[in-house]
């Protein structure tokens, strides 16, 4: 399920542009290239990728997340509709429906 949930997302969502932020991270990353040696460029990378990974991560948990939430309410809504249109077929059949003074007005 997870799998057609993730295809989903990977269908539907669009990422934001954040053309700014993106160039931020851009510029700061090359003040470190400058004044760092590589190994410490290396291990400043592998933080962005990790958490790169965490940030999609949390962005697929929360679609997913929204998919379910949508998915229940909707199963609640279907429940409603046919609890309310039994509820107004008994009624109908009682004669609960009926408008009080119609029968004397005959």
């Amino acid at each position: 399920m997870n799998k057609l949930l993730k295809d989903l997302y990977d269908c539907f969502y669009i990422p934001p542009e954040l053309s700014a932020q993106k160039q931020e991270v851009e510029e700061c990353h090359q003040a470190l290239i400058e004044v760092l040696d590589k190994p410490e460029r290396r291990l400043v990378l592998q933080i962005i990728d990790a958490k790169d990974r965490i940030v999609e991560d949390t962005s697929i948990d929360s679609f997913i997340s929204g998919f379910e939430l949508a998915w229940q309410l909707s199963m609640e809504l279907n429940q409603y509709e046919k609890e309310r249109s039994v509820s107004r077929c008994t009624a109908k059949r009682s004669g609960a429906l009926s408008m009080p003074g119609k029968e004397g007005a005959k």
